[in-house]
C-alpha cells in the first residue's frame, strides 16, 4: 500500500518541478531583456552642439506653468489670452514658427500633419493645437493664410477652431518662448530664424508635459504623449497600462520599456504563476490522497454480508 501512494506522488513532483524550472528560465529572460534595455538607454550617445549654434536650442522646463496672462492675436485677428486656449478639458500641442520661414517650419508643421492624420483623435474634440509665430512683424492675415493652407492638407472639416495660428509683439513672444524653453536667433544676413523642430505637449491646464523632436515621429509615441498630457482624460485602459510599463526616451523620441517596471510587473506575474500552480497542484494531491484513503479504507472492510 505504501508503494502504491508513493508511485502516485512522484508524477506530481515531476510536474512540480517543471513547473518551477520554467518559471525560472522565464525570470531570467524578463531579467535580462531589462537589463538590455536599461544598458541601451544608459549607454545613449549626446552629441555636442557647434558654437556657433550654441544661442539656439530647447531647454527642457517639464512640469512648468506657462505664463497664461500673455495676450496675443488669432488668425482673424482677435485678442486671445494664453489662459484661453487651456481649456482644461483638452491638451494641447504647441510649437514655434513663423510664416516666412523658408524651409524648417514648413517640414514641421507637414509631418505634424501627415501623422494627425493618421489619429482617430481630431483637433478641437480630443486635443488642441497653437502655432505661435516667432516673428513679431508677421501679420494675423499672414497667419491665416498659413492655417488654411494645413488645415486643407489635414483635411478633416469642422477642426479650425481646434487650430490656432497666432501673431503677437516682441515681448509677448519672448516671454512665453522663455517659459517655454525654446531659443531661436534672428539672422540678420538671411533675414530669416534659426530655430529647432520641437512640439510641446501640455496638459490642459498649461503645464508642459513632453517635448517631441524633428520633424516626424510615430503615431503612437504621439498618441501616448497626448494620453500622458490629458491626465487620463482621453485614451483607452490599454494606453494607460501602456504607459505604466514604457516612458519616455527623449534620445530616441519614443516610449521604451521601463526597465524596473518590468521587472517589477515580471516578479508581481511569477509570484501569481507559482502561486496558483502550487494550489492546483496541492489540491490535486490532496484529492489523489483521499480517493486512496478511500479505497484503502473499503480493502480493509472486505466484502459486506448481503
Amino acid at each position: 500500500m505504501y508503494s502504491r501512494l508513493s508511485s502516485r506522488r512522484h508524477p506530481t513532483r515531476s510536474r512540480l518541478s517543471r513547473t518551477l524550472c520554467w518559471v525560472a528560465v522565464w525570470m531570467g529572460t524578463m531579467g535580462w531583456m531589462a537589463f538590455q534595455d536599461a544598458s541601451s538607454l544608459s549607454a545613449a550617445p549626446w552629441e555636442t552642439k557647434p558654437a556657433e549654434i550654441e544661442s539656439v536650442g530647447v531647454d527642457e522646463h517639464l512640469g512648468d506653468q506657462l505664463p497664461l496672462d500673455l495676450v496675443f492675436r488669432d488668425e482673424k485677428g482677435q485678442f486671445v489670452s494664453v489662459a484661453q486656449l487651456f481649456s482644461g478639458s483638452r491638451p494641447v500641442i504647441l510649437s514655434f514658427n513663423y510664416s516666412n520661414c523658408p524651409m524648417l517650419c514648413n517640414l514641421q508643421i507637414s509631418g505634424l500633419v501627415d501623422v494627425l492624420r493618421k489619429l482617430d483623435w481630431s483637433a478641437g474634440q480630443e486635443f488642441d493645437v497653437v502655432s505661435v509665430s516667432i516673428d513679431p512683424l508677421e501679420t494675423a492675415q499672414r497667419a491665416g493664410q498659413t492655417k488654411q493652407r494645413y488645415l486643407q492638407a489635414y483635411g478633416r472639416p469642422g477642426t479650425g477652431d481646434g487650430w490656432k495660428f497666432l501673431t503677437g509683439s516682441a515681448p509677448a513672444i519672448a516671454k512665453l518662448t522663455k517659459a517655454a524653453g525654446f531659443r531661436y536667433h534672428y539672422v540678420a544676413q538671411r533675414r530669416e530664424y534659426a530655430h529647432t523642430a520641437v512640439f510641446l505637449v501640455c496638459t490642459p491646464t498649461g503645464k508642459i508635459s513632453r517635448y517631441l523632436y524633428g520633424i516626424e515621429f510615430p503615431q503612437r509615441t504621439l498618441e501616448l504623449t497626448l494620453v500622458e498630457a490629458s491626465e487620463g482624460k482621453i485614451g483607452t485602459a490599454l494606453d494607460q497600462i501602456i504607459l505604466f510599463c514604457f516612458h519616455y526616451d527623449s534620445a530616441t523620441g519614443r516610449y521604451a520599456p521601463a526597465a524596473r517596471t518590468i521587472m517589477q510587473m515580471g516578479g508581481l506575474a511569477t509570484v501569481f504563476a507559482l502561486s496558483l500552480t502550487l494550489i492546483t497542484l496541492f489540491r490535486r494531491e490532496r484529492t489523489q490522497r483521499q480517493h486512496d484513503a478511500n479505497g484503502m479504507s473499503s480493502s480493509m472492510m472486505g466484502p459486506q454480508p448481503s
